[in-house]
């Protein structure tokens, strides 16, 4: 059973989650860059669904979806979000809270460019979690419009279609033990921007 002492965490919660997911990648493969994107409205109502991770940086974590969707409609009300990834077979579970900003345009567009064709088709096609009035006949005959309409060219983005960064301010690292004696290690912000207290939490 792995245990986590506060001499194995880097300063940066940045590093050690990147460190933490290169392992879950390297052992779990599939999914391990799946994780819960919690939003709330104004009025509290909070949602959870699952996205996938696309990128680290020093700044943040990025993932990609359609800001008309429910999640971005609360996310502009309520930029406050919160992620959760958990690695089974490492027994493991990263708990993190933040701001949600979207990336620049630039950023958007390379990664739009990078996905499959048809993934690029179906961003324009699905108005996401709207109600298919006419069934899923509806939904697959926008595809093929689209298909038609971009043959012989490049799908550009939709301009409701792009990226956030959650920007932390609390990250907790959980790893499971015997006997329900966790260790769990909480990072939280101060301040200053990278001024990090470290804290080992009760299971």
């Amino acid at each position: 059973m792995q245990e986590l002492k506060e001499t194995d965490l880097d300063p940066d919660p940045i590093v050690q989650f990147r460190r933490w997911f290169d392992e879950a990648a390297r052992i779990q493969g599939d999914f391990a860059d799946a994780m819960s994107v919690a939003t709330s409205s104004p009025n509290g109502i909070v949602s959870s669904r699952f996205c996938l991770l696309k990128s680290i940086d020093q700044h943040g974590l990025v993932f990609f979806t359609n800001y008309n969707s429910p999640k971005g409609e609360q996310i502009s009300e309520n930029p406050h979000v919160a992620l959760c990834f958990f690695w089974s077979m490492l027994n493991r579970q990263v708990r993190i809270e933040g701001a949600a900003v979207q990336t620049t345009e630039e950023e958007s567009d390379s990664y739009f460019a990078s996905r499959p064709r048809g993934s690029q088709l179906g961003a324009w096609a699905s108005h996401q979690s709207e109600v298919l009035m006419g069934g899923r006949g509806d939904l697959d005959e926008r595809f093929q419009e689209l298909e038609k309409l971009y043959r012989d060219k490049p799908v550009p983005r939709p301009p409701h279609w792009g990226g956030y960064r959650v920007i932390p301010t609390m990250i907790e690292f959980w790893q499971g033990r015997a006997d329900r004696l966790h260790d769990r290690f909480r990072y939280k912000l101060r301040v200053q921007p990278n001024d990090w207290i470290i804290e080992r939490l009760s299971p």
